[in-house]
This record gives structure tokens, C-alpha cells and sequence, in this order.
């Protein structure tokens, strides 16, 4: 729903942005702008607010019932923060209209049904949350609300499904507890002890082999990272034990009780969960982030402890409002700092735990990262006076956890502070991390602070980084971007092929056309070519060397002349890389000369690849390869290889599409022939566009098995160079009985992790390829445990 277009046309705009100006349509609007609105800030109290929207609502009923009924299950869906206020307003609509009441209880059943068609499961559990609390408002009947559950129960003893299905219905009942269970608890108390203990017998027997892979700190202290499932039913555990008397849900209806339990309520029809389909996609597991517990908060209310119900009424309620709001920062930012309630919880801490728990989620945030920058900036504005205290409190207990953390989530953590501070002038306190000066420099915590000046230097320049950080970080201070030419001086007189670099030099300036040039380049000698070799037809990578090294330096100015420069002399750049050592050499020569610009180095080979100069095959060996030995935990490599993969997978989509569609277009064309009838003409003309349809799909189908056997053998490649190097490395260790856990351990086994999760649905494609090819029982079971887990994660 969306809110700001009543905004948009009731603030005595131009009238053109009302193009609909008859009576029904502008009553429509005014009813939906109502609904969304009511709950928001306003001089009278809700409960008289809801009382007047119930009697507007009433009196529109004859006449725009299917609005009504429209509006009213989009905002179960859409706006879940208010989940207690609209479950208010159809009790006292049920009260006053049975009829209406039993319609907006089908419709919601005719809409969990559609959701969980159409895999969106989210949604879905809002919509039923919302019925059970319907129960509190008396339009459901408690009884059939516990039979629908059970229903969502037996799902647990269904064979041969995933966990992730049988994990959504126990989740989707554990999570409507803490609103309905109490009603349920004193109308059906056998009931639900069963049902609890069916739940207890369930989590007991569920595998959770993929938690690992998705925590945050591998270190279980300060704060346990908890499995989303276990630790949703130690509140529930705790709510039951204390009575199920939580002290936090807004709960308008308790003002209303007198009219509510006058009313008659409703049944819900029986409900039988969908049966699995293979194409379902259920929600991944998480991990329960905890950052914050009461000691942290030292001032004003207590934090609630992690296994109480209200700390998970507080979370939902924020992720809901970031949901609700994500694309309006300014709106998300207000609307998060009003919650309602605020005065009773630490109300900025919870706010900054929440959103870091949303950037670090495995495998992916639910929104762009770039999102959650802009709104810890905008909180910063609005509340300067407590929100960048507790922010710099976080940052400083990120900071002090780094050598557990999990590097993806180092990777995002990098990003976000870089780009906080360039907002803030970069002003930091440096020297409260200096500890970091005193280790080596291939730890966690050193290497943040190198990548987070790195960052900031593309946010920035280099000697404002050198003027920001104290004298004494000058080790950790990027190196300036500068291009590196090794043919720049006469010094340079005797390397091998100074003189064409000379010449090459002076026929680019002088605009000589790509024939004169490669003529020129012929002059180059061979280093791979014996002297008595005369076919002169091997592979040189001198020749490459001279025409890129004095290409670039030419074009070494901006980003824009480099990548004018690749596109002027593309047709040179094919002829040269047109075998596989070819690509490889030229990726290490944009390395030599760009080695202290990582940007640039990413930009270009970006540019590379989408004009199919390299390959993304190559892009993948040469960062694996011993060139790049000395580089491989920097985070730039990482951020080339994820890029490169990503265009692989576009690739991959886009011929896929294009099949889809002249599928359908030939679908639609026999359709058309066989309902023209007799017309021979048309059915001539009909004929002929089918058969260039068909040879078309045949042509794309023969791409779409092209780029997917591309697709398949970039991930072989990632992954057995992967498995080389960790199997390396754990042979040398165990025949020098040395430990095996060091940092390019950690980075290069988490930096394995890190490919499965994030390309996750792509790799599953191929899991019988890598499970009989690379992946087998005789791999080395630290390696092999990240491919189990992976596996557990749809499992």
C-alpha cells in the first residue's frame, strides 16, 4: 500500500496528477488513505480514531464493500507493524456486520492460499498472524484457529520433504504465539500442550548441519548465535512459564472488550497446507543476530534479555517497518524512532542491532546494503544527540570481534564504515585501534583497517586518507594510485621491446589504424620461440606487454580514457588473446601496471570481459593463479571474482529469456493458425513464420546449452582451485605438525563458503557435477563440511 501518493494528491498539487475526478473513484482513495493512515500520529487517541474509521467504514459498506474488503487484507499483508490496530477495526465492523465479518475471513483464507501459491511465504505469515488475532478480538473462534494449527503441524510428519517446509509452518504457529497464545492457552489447553509438545518433538529431530555457515561470530560468547528456530521456542518456553503475559504488544482491543465479546464469531473453514512442490522456495534458515544485552544499555530502561518474548516482538516489529518503508529512508528513519513503546526499551539500541543484523545476514540482506547506510545516516540526523553514541559503541564491539567474525560479513562491515565516515568527514578515533599496529598484519584486525582506508580512499583521495589516519598507521595506508610503466625512462632502454614500445607509442598518438599497428608489433621478438623456429605462430607475451603497457599508460587519466582506449583498440586486443595463455597474460599485465589502483584494476577487467576479450574462465584462473598468491585475501580479488560470476549468471538468464519468449510467441502463433480455419492464405504465411520461430529456438537453444556447459565449467574451476590450494595448505601443516587455523585459513575457507551462499541457486544446478567430479567422500573433511552444510541449507 502505498502511503505517500495520498500525500501526493491531497497537498493542493497541480490537478493534472488527478486524472480521476468522478465521485466514486475519489471516495475510494479517501477510504484507503483512512485505513492506511489510521495508527499514525494524530491529536485524538487510536480508540476513538478506530471507533470513527468503523462507523465511516460501516456506513460505505453497501457501496463499496469489495473495496473495503480489498483494502483491508493489503494491509494484513503489507503493513504488519500495525497488525493489532487493523485486527481492532475488523472486530468492531464484526460487531456491527456479521456478514462483512465472515466475507473478510474468506478473503483472507482466499489470499494465505494464493500467497503460499505464488511462494510468498513472508507474506503469508503475516496473513496468519493476523487471524490468530482475530481470535483476541472475537471475530475467530479459538477452536478452529488451534485445528488450523495442528493442521500446520502435521506437516512435521510428512516424508521425503525439505526441513525448510516443515521449518516454515512450526515457525509460522511458534511466531502467532505471542499475540494469540494466552486466548488459546484458557479456550483449548490440552490442545495446545499437545501441539507444543509435537513442536518440542520436531526441533529435537531436525538437522542443523547449515548453522555454521550462517553465523556471524564463530565464538559463542559474548552473545550465543542462536538458530532462528531454537531460539524463538526458548521465548516461547519462557512466555509459557510466565503465564503468556507479555508486556509489549500494543493491544488496541482491550478498550473495546465490552462491545468485542458481544459479537458472534466465526469458523474458519478448514485449512489444509498446499503439498510440496518441486519449484517451491521456502524461506532459507537464520541465524538469531545478538550483538547488544543489558550491560550495554547502562542508562534508562532495560534491554530485554535474549530469550524473552518482548526482544522478539521488538525485532519482528522493527524488521517490519524497514520492510514496510526501505525505499524512503526519511520515512523508515522517523517511523523507526516512533515505534510505540519507546519509552519502556533502549529503544537506538535495538534499532542499530536490528539493522546490523540485517546487513549481516547469510547468505544475503533482504535489502541492498548501500540501503542500510543511508538510514543508520539519516537516524544519526535525526536523533544527533544519543544514535552516533551508540552506533560508535557498535562499531567498537564489531572492531574488538573481528577475529571471529565471519569475512562476508567482514566484507559488508568494510563497506558500511567506509562510506558512514565519508559522510562524516572521516572523522574517527584512530588511535583507540592502534593495538592493531602491534600484530601481524595478515590478522583480521589490521587488515579491516587497511581495506576500510582503501575504501575510503575511493570515496575520497589518497592524501586526504594520509592526512585523516595518525603517522603512526602509515603501514596500513593505501599506496597511491599511481600507474606503473616499465618502459617510462631510458633506464628502461634494455628491456626487450623498448624500441616498439616507442614506436607503438607514437602510432597511437598519431591515430594509426589497427593493421599498421599489429604490422608494427610483428617486430617483437618471442621470448617462448626458439631461434630456429620460423613459424613465428606461438603465443608472445612480450607482444602484449608492449601493446597494453603503452596503451594504458597513454590512457592512464581517468576511468573514461582507459576504457575508450580498450574500445578503440578492441580488434588489436582479440588478436592478441585469442588462445587461453593470451587472456591470461593480459590480465596479468593490467595487475603490473594498475597494482596500486584496485578500482581501476576491477573497471577494467569488468570492461574485458563484457567485450568478450577475456573470458570468464580466465578471469578466475589468473586470481587463483601464484601471481596473485600474495593478494589473494585482499577483498578486491573477491569483489572481481563475484562480479565475474554474476555476469556469467546475467549471461546465462538473458539467452534463457529469449528462448522463453519465442517459445511463446511460436505457442501463440499456432494457436492463431488453428483458430484462423480455412484461410490458406494466412495459414501459408502462418507456416513460414513458424518455421523461422523454430530454427530460431533451435538456435537458442543451442546458446542456452553453450553458456550453461561456460557457467558449469567456471564453477569447476572456482572450486577445485579452491580445493587445490586449501589441500595444500592442510598437507603442509599436518606433515609440519603446525596448526592448520591461521588467518589465510580462515579467509580462504570462509571465502569457499562465501561462493556457495551467494551463488547458491545458481550452483544448485550443478550439485551432481561437483558431488561426483570434486566434492567426494575421499576430500578432506574440513573441506568437505562446507559443502554438507551448503547442501543442509535446502535440505
Amino acid at each position: 500500500m502505498s502511503r505517500r501518493r495520498h500525500s501526493d494528491e491531497n497537498d493542493g498539487g497541480q490537478p493534472h496528477k488527478r486524472r480521476r475526478t468522478s465521485e466514486p473513484i475519489e471516495i475510494e482513495d479517501r477510504l484507503e488513505s483512512l485505513i492506511c493512515r489510521v495508527g499514525e500520529k494524530s491529536t485524538s487517541s487510536l480508540e476513538s480514531n478506530l471507533e470513527g474509521l468503523a462507523g465511516v467504514l460501516e456506513a460505505d459498506l453497501p457501496n463499496y464493500k469489495n473495496k473495503i474488503l480489498r483494502i483491508l487484507c493489503a494491509v494484513a499483508r503489507l503493513l504488519p507493524e500495525k497488525l493489532t490496530v487493523y485486527t481492532t477495526l475488523v472486530g468492531l465492523l464484526n460487531a456491527r456486520n456479521y456478514n462483512f465479518g465472515g466475507e473478510f475471513v474468506e478473503a483472507m483464507i482466499r489470499q494465505l492460499k494464493e500467497t503460499l501459491k505464488n511462494n510468498l511465504y513472508n507474506e503469508a505469515v503475516y496473513l496468519v498472524r493476523f487471524l490468530s488475532d482475530l481470535v483476541n478480538c472475537h471475530v475467530i473462534a479459538a477452536p478452529s484457529m488451534v485445528a488450523m494449527f495442528e493442521n500446520f503441524i502435521s506437516v512435521t510428519q510428512e516424508e521425503d520433504v525439505p526441513q525448510v517446509r516443515s521449518d516454515w509452518f512450526v515457525y509460522v504457529v511458534l511466531s502467532c504465539l505471542p499475540w494469540v497464545g494466552k486466548e488459546l492457552y484458557e479456550k483449548k489447553d490440552v490442545e495446545m500442550d499437545r501441539l507444543l509438545s509435537q513442536i518440542e518433538g520436531y526441533l529435537k529431530r531436525r538437522v542443523k548441519t547449515h548453522v555454521p555457515m550462517l553465523q556471524v561470530w564463530t565464538a559463542e560468547k559474548p552473545h550465543p548465535q542462536e538458530e532462528y528456530l531454537d531460539c524463538l521456542w526458548a521465548q516461547i518456553q519462557k512466555l509459557k512459564k510466565d503465564r503468556w503475559q507479555e508486556r509489549h504488544i500494543l493491544r488496541p482491543y482491550i478498550a473495546f472488550d465490552s462491545v468485542l465479546c458481544e459479537a458472534l464469531q466465526h469458523n474458519l473453514p478448514p485449512f489444509t497446507p498446499p503439498g510440496h512442490m518441486p519449484d517451491a522456495q521456502y524461506p532459507m534458515p537464520r541465524v538469531i543476530f545478538r550483538m547488544f544485552d543489558y550491560t550495554d544499555a547502562p542508562e534508562g530502561p532495560v534491554m530485554p534479555g535474549s530469550h524473552s518474548v518482548e526482544r522478539f516482538v521488538i525485532e519482528e516489529n522493527l524488521h517490519c517497518i524497514i520492510k514496510t518503508h526501505w525505499k524512503e529512508r526519511k520515512t523508515c528513519a522517523a517511523q523507526l524512532l516512533s515505534y510505540p513503546g519507546k519509552n519502556k526499551i533502549p529503544l537506538n539500541y535495538h534499532i542499530v542491532e536490528v539493522i546490523f543484523g540485517e546487513l549481516f545476514q547469510l547468505p544475503s540482506p533482504p535489502h541492498i546494503d548501500v540501503m542500510y547506510t543511508t538510514l543508520l545516516i539519516e537516524l544519526c540526523k535525526l536523533q544527533p544527540g544519543s544514535l552516533p553514541q551508540v552506533l560508535a559503541q557498535a562499531t567498537e564491539m564489531l572492531y574488538m570481534r573481528l577475529d571471529t567474525m565471519n569475512t562476508t560479513c567482514i566484507d559488508r562491515l568494510i563497506n558500511w564504515f567506509s562510506h558512514h565516515l565519508s559522510n562524516f568527514q572521516f572523522r574517527w578515533s584512530w588511535d583507540d585501534w592502534s593495538d592493531c599496529l602491534t600484530v601481524d598484519l595478515e590478522k583480521p584486525k589490521p587488515k579491516f583497517v587497511k581495506e576500510v582506508l582503501e575504501k575510503s580512499m575511493r570515496l575520497s583521495y589518497h592524501q586526504r586518507i594520509v592526512d585523516i589516519v595518525p603517522p603512526t598507521f602509515s603501514a596500513l595506508i593505501p599506496a597511491e594510485p599511481l600507474f606503473i610503466y616499465k618502459y617510462e625512462d631510458e633506464s628502461a632502454s634494455s628491456l626487450p621491446g623498448y624500441a616498439v614500445t616507442v614506436t607503438v607509442g607514437n602510432a597511437i598518438k598519431n591515430r594509426a589504424s589497427n593493421e599498421e599497428i599489429l604490422t608494427i608489433l610483428k617486430e617483437v621478438p618471442n621470448p617462448n620461440q626458439e631461434d630456429d623456429d620460423d613459424e613465428g605462430e606461438s603465443f608472445n607475451p612480450l607482444k602484449i606487454e608492449v601493446f597494453l603497457q603503452t596503451l594504458l599508460h597513454l590512457a592512464a587519466k581517468s576511468f573514461s580514457h582507459s576504457f575508450s582506449a580498450l574500445g578503440k583498440f578492441h580488434e588489436i586486443l582479440k588478436t592478441l588473446t585469442d588462445s587461453d595463455e593470451g587472456k591470461l597474460h593480459i590480465l596479468k599485465v593490467v595487475y603490473e601496471v594498475w597494482r596500486n589502483h584496485p578500482q581501476m584494476i576491477a573497471v577494467l577487467v569488468d570492461k574485458m570481459i563484457r567485450t568478450q576479450v577475456v573470458d570468464c574462465a580466465a578471469v578466475a584462473n589468473w586470481l587463483f593463479s601464484q601471481d596473485m598468491a600474495h593478494e589473494f585475501t585482499r577483498l578486491f580479488i573477491w569483489e572481481i571474482l563475484h562480479s565475474t560470476i554474476r555476469k556469467m549468471n546475467k549471461h546465462v538468464q538473458k539467452i534463457q529469456k529469449e528462448l522463453e519468449e519465442a517459445k511463446d510467441k511460436l505457442e501463440k502463433q499456432q494457436h492463431k493458425r488453428r483458430d484462423s480455419g480455412d484461410d490458406e492464405e494466412m495459414d501459408k504465411n502462418s507456416e513460414d513464420e513458424e518455421g523461422q520461430l523454430e530454427e530460431q529456438i533451435e538456435r537458442l537453444q543451442e546458446k542456452v546449452e553453450s553458456a550453461q556447459s561456460e557457467q558449469k565449467n567456471l564453477f569447476l574451476v572456482i572450486f577445485q582451485r579452491f580445493i587445490m590450494l586449501l589441500t595444500e595448505h592442510l598437507v603442509r601443516c599436518e606433515t609440519g605438525s603446525v596448526d592448520i587455523s591461521t588467518p589465510w585459513y580462515k579467509n580462504c575457507i570462509e571465502r569457499l563458503q562465501q561462493i556457495f551462499l551467494m551463488h547458491h541457486v545458481t550452483i544448485q544446478q550443478y550439485m551432481g557435477t561437483l558431488e561426483n567430479l570434486l566434492f567426494t567422500a575421499e576430500l578432506d573433511h574440513h573441506i568437505l563440511a562446507v559443502y554438507q552444510q551448503f547442501c543442509a541449507l535446502q535440505l
